[in-house]
């Protein structure tokens, strides 16, 4: 099956829909235009397709391979990396004092869809290096800036981070792994640390660690942890490599999906302990780390829109091809995508995929609008905006993934079961897209937390006003072709408004209690904010006259998946002492 990236969908959302006409033409953005922003999209699908998407059965049949403490990538692998980073995809949004082009967040974010819907197992790598990079930049010494970071930039080395240890999983309070300063101000690292996304690889000379370790005289938890830079191989002064430094690969983890990436388990100091630098203020590394895992979550939120587009990609052209039983009023035998419970299928894939493709673009519009305005105020609400929809962008859009691949493996019915076709490694790959970079139940968690909170929760309510002003807009235009959307998008706009005021409640009278409903209360969010995003979308194409696709999606998810809004509803707020009551059950 082949790959065609969704440039014209992904460029009209864009162009109406985010803050890129805004900041074009503008300040830091004074060289960029619709037209480049198109033509960026186009160059880019058309390097996703052509070269990358050919990689992705191979990495998912014969992946890496270990030997002798180097991890060999599939064929094609290296020498696409190469020629990817040769045409400067790598540095689109990097800095420019560095090499980097310096584009919008929106645009990397789209073109990120784009590498990660070829090969997921390829696209991943440069997800994490971007976000090293950002980490790095944000929080590093000039001295180690100057070193690393256009390398960076330009993919000549990639980067890694390294949180996770055999013993800890997610409770980051519980790391053991050890820096003790060094007289030259160095640190020596030892430990093991596991699930380590490219932690070894032949792609790059160099590979650049993030380590998260604890100084002996550290306070304990969370608050204890610094962040170290670790190369692979030390940096001589005039910039070029010198000794391999003390941190290997002891083996790769076998996978039930994403074949293709190496995920290493990753031990310093066998030899006396890895070097390492420090990146920001001693005891302070969580903060410096959660530059990396932010911009992470937002990019592996892109995976789950990534992932489903490919599935439903495939879904459609299957049921174009796949002629089986006779569609009402039907004479002869016809194509399953004619049969009403395909379509329904396939319009819950596509409208899933949209709506969670819309809430990542709308993400990285809010953080563009922070990064190029001068404004205190207008930057720190569209920071805040960002924030809020993080947690969001990166839950519902992988649990979309999941979703849309097992949707698409059953368009394909006994087919979908079959590896040949493809479907099921969408479905394996899809899967730990909930768990990695804080599981979804931790997005949960930071969402009802601290982010619906932020600013007394005036952010939430400018947020809400919007969807709701989009549901007004969508009622006065009269338009019959959009059936009930404004009506059902409403009801879950007031589902979701009551729910938030329960939760700012709980969360002050028992943490417990709204803790309980976390996880449902962050997918109505999702549905909500899916359900007004698509509907603005479906205005701007009403506006301009176009045919009624977009009015089409938009009006499908509202009547039949924002449906889910007040049910979800009941969950959050009368479904607590449920879960509490099963204690006495719970016995292993």
């Amino acid at each position: 099956m082949t790959y065609r990236a969704p440039v014209s969908e992904t460029l009209f959302f864009m162009e109406h829909c985010t803050s890129l006409n805004d900041i074009a033409g503008k300040g830091a953005q004074a060289d960029l235009s619709l037209d480049l922003v198109q033509s960026v999209l186009e160059e880019a699908g058309k390097f996703a397709s052509e070269r990358i998407a050919p990689l992705n059965r191979v990495g998912d049949q014969i992946g890496p391979k270990l030997k002798d403490g180097v991890v060999i990538t599939p064929a094609g692998w290296k020498e696409t990396y190469r020629d990817w980073t040769a045409a400067g995809w790598s540095s689109l949004g990097g800095p420019v004092e560095y090499g980097g082009q310096g584009l919008p967040m929106v645009v990397s974010t789209a073109v990120g869809e784009f590498w990660n819907a070829a090969a997921m197992s390829f696209g991943i790598c440069p997800l994490l290096t971007v976000a090293a990079a950002d980490a790095l930049e944000a929080h590093g010494s000039k001295e180690l800036k100057d070193i690393y970071l256009a390398k960076m930039t330009s993919g000549e080395w990639t980067g890694t981070m390294q949180l996770t240890e055999p013993h800890a999983g997610s409770d980051l309070s519980n790391l053991r792994t050890k820096a003790v300063k060094q007289p030259d101000g160095t640190y020596k690292i030892s430990g093991t640390k596991i699930f380590i996304t490219y932690g070894e690889h032949d792609l790059t000379d160099n590979i650049v660690h993030f380590v998260l370790a604890r100084m002996n005289d550290a306070p304990a938890g969370t608050k204890g942890l610094s962040l170290f830079l670790v190369p692979k191989f030390l940096v001589n002064k005039d910039g070029t490599l010198g000794p391999r430094n003390d941190v290997y690969c002891a083996s790769i983890e076998h996978k039930l999906g994403l074949h293709g990436s190496p995920t290493c388990v990753m031990v310093h100091g066998d030899e006396g302990g890895s070097t390492g630098w420090l990146i920001g203020e001693e005891n302070k590394g969580l903060a410096c780390m959660f530059t990396i895992m932010n911009n992470a979550r937002l990019g592996v939120g892109v995976q789950g829109v990534a992932i489903a587009e490919r599935a439903t990609q495939q879904a459609l052209q299957f049921s174009h091809d796949r002629k089986q039983g006779k569609a009402p009023g039907a004479k002869d035998l016809s194509p399953i995508g004619e049969h009403p419970d395909v379509k329904r299928m396939l319009m819950t894939m596509r409208a899933l995929t949209n709506a969670s493709r819309a809430i990542c673009l709308r993400t990285a519009s809010a953080l563009d609008r922070a990064n190029n305005t001068s404004d205190p105020a207008a930057k720190q609400a569209a920071y805040e905006e960002a924030s809020l929809l993080t947690p969001v962008a990166k839950s519902f859009s992988t649990d979309v993934g999941s979703e849309v691949a097992s949707l698409g493996v059953q368009v394909h019915g006994g087919m979908g079961f079959i590896e040949e076709t493809g479907a099921a490694q969408h479905m394996r790959d899809a899967r730990i897209l909930a768990i990695y970079e804080g599981t979804n139940g931790i997005q949960a968690i930071d969402l009802v937390g601290r982010k619906i909170g932020q600013s007394g929760g005036e952010t939430f309510k400018r947020v809400l006003a919007e969807y709701r002003n989009t549901a007004s807009e969508v009622a006065k235009s009269n338009d019959p072709a959009f059936g009930k959307t404004a009506q059902r998008l409403n009801e879950a706009l007031d589902a979701l408004e009551r729910a938030t005021k329960y939760m700012l409640e709980a969360m002050n009278r028992d943490q417990a209690e709204a803790l309980a409903g976390a996880t449902p209360y962050q997918k109505l969010f999702g549905l909500a904010s899916g359900g007004a995003y698509l509907a603005q979308a479906a205005l701007a194409e009403r506006m301009e006259g176009k045919p009624a696709a977009r009015v089409a999606i938009a009006r499908f998810f509202a009547e039949n998946l924002c449906t889910q809004a007040e049910g979800l509803e009941l969950t959050v707020t009368e479904g607590a002492a449920s879960v509490s009551y099963t204690d006495s059950i719970m016995v292993a």
